[in-house]
């Protein structure tokens, strides 16, 4: 069974560590008091599930994606899905197409 409290306490920090913010930063952007998430950080506490939405929108992360640990840009790939979106079925393909040769 997957330990949730530990997985969402290391990924918010691995995602704060990316971006280069520390825990005090963090804790103030997301209008919290000075500790919010050292506290997490520490184990002490679990973000409220309307902070843990913040805390997404905060990395520019879908829910989903936060879970998705495996993702090494998540941000990058959210961006190339809004600029694809717009496109037509023949464009599409062809990224599609482009995609799976790249990863050859």
């Amino acid at each position: 069974m997957t330990d949730y409290k530990t997985f969402i306490r290391d990924r918010i920090t691995q995602l704060r560590l990316d971006k280069g913010v520390s825990e005090y930063q963090m804790s103030l952007e997301l209008g919290q008091n000075r500790n919010y998430i050292q506290g997490i950080s520490s184990g002490k506490a679990l973000p409220s599930m309307t902070q843990f939405l913040n805390i997404c929108e905060y990395f520019e992360l879908s829910p989903a994606q936060f879970f998705n640990s495996d993702c090494l840009y998540p941000q990058l790939i959210r961006e190339i899905v809004e600029e694809a979106e717009p496109l037509r079925e023949n464009d599409l393909m062809l990224i599609l197409d482009i995609t799976k040769r790249l990863k050859r």
